[in-house]
């Protein structure tokens, strides 16, 4: 059996799940899976492109590429979805032998994946998305697909959400997207609230969003799936609006990477099953 050669290229991803997703689905395919984290943390960061070509020279069949090197990914792959070439991040790679090196986004279709497994088709309302680097990027894009059509961005980085402002709008005309100056500018009136920083990762304790300024909003996402109930989540469940994890995120886009991998359709409750059962 030819084993399919994947990796994961990131700062920081020694507790990523992502190996363990990727093996079980070949396996419940019949694919021997060989899923190699590359973790960039301690290296220099201009030794991504360096990597990454090195990734197709070393016969990966593709990669997946997380923070903060989705939009540098980009950059470098033939994008074919108009969608995606807008929003300039990519965390999926297929090297086609080389030859034809194309990117995706299963940030973006996982998102939009999993808000309709846990909502169905509500709409995602008037949103505040709080960091607009590459997943910030994803879900914004998503949250178009879902009906949003008042968007609240904000960021620290102030030209950072200018920057995914401008793209929203030429990709979406009809959407109304606005750049606030402060957070709580962004959560007033809002249906939904997302984080997208890296804020309440295990290696970055705490929340962008104070429990005080939770109210009147019906739901939320925090992109964040290690740890599952970060600090963020855990305040919005308490002030009863209905929950997104950024494990369902993780799942989602992880299936739709998979599939662009191997083009093999995976059950997707069956996957789930495996990963619960394995712990």
């Amino acid at each position: 059996m030819t084993t399919l050669k994947l990796g994961l290229i990131g700062n920081g991803i020694s507790k990523s799940s992502a190996k363990r997703l990727h093996t079980l689905a070949g396996h419940l395919c019949g694919i021997a899976v060989d899923y190699e984290p590359i973790d960039l943390k301690d290296r220099d960061a201009s030794c991504f492109e360096t990597v990454f070509a090195q990734c197709a020279k070393d016969g990966y069949h593709g990669i997946n590429v997380t923070h903060p090197y989705k939009e540098r990914a980009a950059r470098m792959v033939q994008i074919n979805n108009p969608l995606i070439q807008h929003m300039g991040a990519v965390n999926t790679v297929l090297f086609n032998g080389g030859k034809n090196i194309c990117g995706f986004n299963t940030d973006y279709s996982g998102f939009v994946r999993a808000f309709r497994h846990q909502f169905g088709n509500q709409p995602a309302g008037v949103t505040a998305l709080v960091g607009t680097g590459g997943a910030g990027r994803a879900v914004a894009f998503g949250l178009v697909e879902l009906g949003s059509r008042d968007i609240r961005l904000y960021d620290l980085d102030r030209a950072k959400a200018e920057a995914l402002a401008q793209a929203l709008r030429l990709a979406a005309p009809d959407v109304t997207v606005q750049v606030c100056h402060a957070l709580a500018e962004a959560l007033d009136g809002a249906d939904g609230v997302l984080n997208c920083t890296q804020v309440g990762m295990y290696q970055y304790p705490g929340t962008p969003i104070p429990a005080e300024l939770i109210m009147g909003q019906t739901w939320a996402f925090d992109a964040i799936y290690t740890p599952l109930e970060t600090e963020f989540l855990a305040a919005a469940r308490a002030r009863g609006l209905a929950i997104l994890s950024g494990y369902e995120l993780f799942f989602y886009q992880g299936i739709n990477a998979f599939e662009i991998f191997t083009g093999v359709q995976l059950e997707a409750q069956k996957l789930r099953d495996e990963l619960v059962a394995v712990g």
